[in-house]
């Protein structure tokens, strides 16, 4: 069946999102906790190191603290990288009416991860300066870049171009993508707290300290346990949004729902637009 791609409101993009969440629950979960498992084994082995860690204020304790941050942030932008981009694959298949899995959605992006990294961690750091010059700045270029890993996924850009392709797509549009964004963050948030803050509570309660740093360790693997299940369950949603937003700004800015029909009718797949 023919599938008519138009420019939707911001509730109709809600809607989509959560439609295509409930829809593809197991699917969505399965990319997001394929690559946390690594990140969760990682911090379980932090927790094992981070008493003797602690305990060990010589220079070469400082050192191994420092490069454990390193790595740390090393793991967190691969995993994150490779589930976003796994993320953006399924639901471009399920905007396009087709099927997909989790091995397909991984399989798409074999070979492009390393260009995805960098992609990520260049939107990052501009980001991240943009927040340090007193935070509208970093604002702002987050709206900017917010579809930068849907483009380069989708029409297998390099760097430039896919920050480019962002920056054409949202020009114009970013209070709208702001309004999306907060909307979309704060129910993950709440979704996030309605995890948190009992089992804080009950974990404070059983340690008999609300630091987590001087929490025994079976209480701080619960804790990292939680965050791997709420990051499986709760950190698709966001791709998805920003996925759909892509794609509502091709049919917006170039008549992609035209395009999409037109190449449909011939049976052939979708043709990635020329960077801007």
């Amino acid at each position: 069946m023919l599938q008519v791609l138009r420019p939707l409101s911001i509730g109709e993009l809600l809607d989509r999102t959560f439609l295509f969440y409930r829809r593809n629950f197991l699917v969505f979960v399965g990319i997001a906790a394929l690559p946390g498992l690594l990140g969760f084994g990682y911090q379980l082995a932090g927790v094992s190191l981070r008493h003797d860690v602690a305990s060990n204020v010589t220079a070469a304790g400082v050192v191994f603290a420092l490069a454990w941050m390193i790595a740390s942030m090393f793991v967190y932008l691969l995993t994150t990288t490779l589930a976003h981009g796994a993320t953006v694959v399924a639901v471009s298949q399920m905007e396009l009416d087709r099927q997909t899995s989790v091995a397909a959605a991984f399989s798409a992006i074999r070979g492009r991860l390393g260009r995805l990294v960098l992609i990520s961690l260049n939107v990052g750091i501009r980001v991240g300066l943009g927040f340090i010059c007193l935070i509208v700045p970093g604002i702002l270029l987050a709206l900017k870049y917010a579809v930068t890993i849907p483009a380069a996924v989708v029409e297998d850009t390099g760097v430039s171009e896919s920050l480019a392709r962002s920056a054409h797509l949202t020009k114009g549009h970013r209070g709208r993508v702001l309004l999306i964004l907060f909307l979309l963050v704060i129910l993950i948030f709440i979704g996030s707290m309605l995890w948190q803050v009992p089992t804080m509570a009950i974990l404070a309660f059983a340690s008999g300290t609300v630091r987590t740093a001087q929490m025994p360790g079976w209480a701080q693997v619960i804790l990292q346990f939680g965050q791997f299940v709420t990051q499986a369950v709760l950190g698709p949603i966001m791709t998805i949004g920003l996925t759909l937003v892509y794609y509502d700004e091709r049919v917006r800015k170039e008549a992609f729902d035209l395009e999409h029909m037109m190449r449909q009718l011939d049976g052939m797949g979708p043709m990635p637009s020329p960077v801007a």
